[in-house]
């Protein structure tokens, strides 16, 4: 079993996180905004697919 160095972890770290490539804040926001957009679309889908099946089990109930 090896034994943990934070120091050397956070070392690695540092060096790790160095190499990331950040997205710009333009291409954040272009990407916040479909994210944004799509879970709008996804929701409003979802709301109506729950509210044809309310509807249709209403009236199903309602034949007996």
């Amino acid at each position: 079993m090896t034994k943990l160095n934070p120091i050397k972890y956070f070392a690695e770290v540092r060096e790790e996180m160095q190499k990331v490539t950040w997205p710009s804040q333009k291409e954040t926001i272009r990407y916040s905004v479909i994210v944004s957009i799509i879970s709008v679309a996804v929701g409003l889908f979802f709301a109506l697919l729950d509210t044809g099946f309310k509807s249709g089990l209403e009236g199903l109930l309602q034949l007996f």
